[in-house]
């Protein structure tokens, strides 16, 4: 690895970025499915692409450097990736969750894996006392999110770090939100990271992939023989274009942050909004704590409209901003978590936790932040009930 003081630096040149047989500045796209063998036993390095591509070690090479890991796995889709890492528990654990996690892990949990006799337990992961008062026995692995998805709940991942440890628990971090420009989970004491790399890694809405990184050659194995024997692996195409989306991350991210804080100020102002949900924004729920452990905010708000707009015509009125599924791209999306990201978490659970009905999720593109605002406003305006 070569270990950049800087992180702009480590993007565009982390990990393996030069193809040393050519010199060529980007690796090259390796479609093959196998390898030339020279004889029994006498590979040149790889053997099946399932189990090993140089366009896919490039990558996994650059998400470990990047993230502060020993091993980096790259998967098909971020929800490939989650499912590998639960792979290392076994039938009669259970796993504590955030109160508010992406809907696809909520459901991977209770409508999958339950059929396995494994288990998960919401956990209060805001505050450390007691969310140790939560871990049972049988208790054997964390699931953290900060901020979470879809109400920005942050979480200090050093202390619930340092408690989980304490009961031997494994400490698994999604940080797809913040990526590892803004926020390194495992500097902080986690175990594991994930990424739904469809996100702000790959940045342009145009590849599903996931991404996971170890901090331990032990877990680094089991990985890797999880990855191989399951298969979820992402492609070497594909790959290339995560690569290309990352070298580009760092100025991707300095826009997206810079509109977030000022549309997330704008929200915050205005008449028709209740409530904003932003770590970056001063004074906000868990602002200290965000502040301390990552760089900045990211660009993912939540808001709430008062009772006499109707959402259904904000979303309807919108002409810039795209009513869509998914986050991190350069254009602007916002989604309606009780219906779409969130819809697999039954109701009552929802309204638990609060997500209400009412919730819109907003992330923030890298367009011109005065375009975005006045798309915004004009919905907000077409959405009130006279």
């Amino acid at each position: 690895m070569s270990n950049f003081k800087n992180a702009e630096t480590a993007l565009i040149h982390g990990g393996i970025s030069i193809d040393e047989r050519t010199g060529a500045v980007n690796v090259p796209i390796y479609q093959t499915s196998t390898y030339k063998q020279d004889g029994l036993g006498k590979m040149r390095g790889y053997e099946y692409s399932r189990t090993g591509n140089p366009t896919r070690e490039a990558l996994e090479a650059l998400i470990a450097e990047l993230e502060g890991g020993v091993a980096g796995f790259a998967f098909g889709s971020g929800m490939a990736a989650i499912t590998a890492v639960l792979s290392l528990l076994h039938s009669g654990d259970r796993v504590l969750i955030s109160s508010n996690v992406y809907g696809g892990t909520f459901r991977l949990l209770s409508r999958v894996f339950n059929h396995f006799d494994f288990t998960y337990t919401i956990a209060d992961t805001e505050h450390p006392d007691v969310y140790e008062s939560q871990i049972t026995d049988d208790v054997k692995a964390v699931i953290i999110e900060s901020p979470a998805n879809p109400l920005m709940t942050v979480t200090d991942i050093s202390a619930i770090a340092e408690v989980s440890h304490r009961h031997g628990l494994l400490v698994i971090v999604d940080n797809t939100f913040m990526t590892p420009y803004l926020q390194k989970p495992l500097e902080l004491g986690a175990d594991i990271v994930v990424h739904s790399a469809t996100k702000y890694l790959g940045g342009h809405s145009d590849v599903v992939s996931g991404l996971a990184v170890v901090s331990t050659k032990e877990l680094a194995e089991k990985i890797a023989f999880i990855q191989n024997s399951t298969g979820g692996v992402l492609g070497p195409f594909d790959s290339f274009l995560l690569i290309r989306g990352i070298k580009t991350l760092a100025v991707r991210m300095d826009r997206h942050v810079y509109n977030a804080e000022k549309a997330a100020e704008f929200l915050s102002k205005h008449k028709a909004v209740k409530n904003v949900y932003y770590p970056g924004l001063s004074g906000s729920h868990g602002y200290e704590t965000n502040r301390r452990q990552a760089k900045n905010g990211g660009a993912m708000i939540s808001f709430e409209l008062h009772e006499n707009y109707d959402i259904n015509s904000f979303f309807e009125s919108l002409e810039l901003v795209s009513l869509a599924e998914s986050l991190g791209g350069v254009e602007s999306l916002v989604c309606h978590p009780a219906t779409m990201t969130h819809a697999s978490i039954p109701a009552d659970i929802r309204k638990k936790v609060g997500i209400t009905d009412g919730l819109i999720r907003l992330s923030v593109g890298i367009e011109n932040i005065e375009d975005i605002l006045v798309d915004i406003e004009q919905a907000i305006a077409k959405s009130e009930r006279k």
